[in-house]
């Protein structure tokens, strides 16, 4: 039996889909297995393309389950794009040095934190979407394309918009809660295959029955 390998750059032949763990190199950013960016130009450039304004020594974190599917230009913005509104100017005085930088506080330390952003497993985040710091996308959760994500969005909701916003429950609530106890992307690879035809079967009502037995 194959099973694809989670350690690959490239899953298949057509070199557009990545699983980026394998090319991520910051500290802070933390990708699941299985877990995908497609882009025909650059998959592998995620990093660089796609996690902008990234400083790891700010303190905030990138998390990204397991099985997510990113879709292309998809953005990620860290902490280290804001700046600071506790005063009356916004204007970053300090990072252009001489004596604007003697008088000011360091930049970093007077930007708002708004915490590690956090993506779970077997989301499905659109086209050119755009995710801001902070913000947690639950499990199952699909983004459509060119959302702006600001605030948190529950597990299993369809949602987009700019500001993006719940539109829709994927499931009935029984089902989503089966889902989450069951948390497929966990099982052991050979575990998963058996479960395939399950996850890929439109009668959510089987799906429900055989979850239960599964429990």
């Amino acid at each position: 039996m194959i099973i694809p390998d989670p350690n690959v750059i490239f899953p298949n032949e057509y070199h557009t889909s990545c699983f980026i763990k394998n090319v991520v190199t910051a500290p802070n950013i933390l990708i699941g297995d299985y877990t995908y960016y497609d882009d025909p130009d650059d998959p592998t450039g995620f990093e660089q393309n796609n996690v902008l304004f990234n400083y790891p020594e700010f303190g905030d974190r990138l998390i990204i389950g397991k099985f997510c599917a990113i879709a292309s230009k998809t953005q990620f913005i860290m902490g280290p794009a804001n700046h600071r509104i506790s005063s009356v100017t916004t204007y970053p005085f300090n990072v252009f040095g001489g004596a604007w930088e003697a008088n000011t506080p360091p930049h970093l330390s007077q930007l708002p934190h708004k915490g590690d952003t956090v993506i779970g497993n077997d989301v499905w985040i659109g086209r050119e979407c755009v995710i801001m710091p902070g913000v947690h996308i639950g499990d199952g959760a699909i983004i459509a394309a060119r959302s702006v994500v600001v605030k948190d969005i529950p597990p299993y909701i369809v949602a987009g918009g700019n500001p993006a916003k719940p539109l829709k429950k994927r499931f009935d609530d029984e089902l989503i809660e089966l889902l989450l106890q069951f948390r497929w992307w966990d099982l052991a690879p050979e575990r998963l295959v058996e479960v395939l035809p399950l996850l890929c079967d439109p009668d959510l009502e089987k799906v429900k029955n055989k979850i239960r037995n599964l429990l």
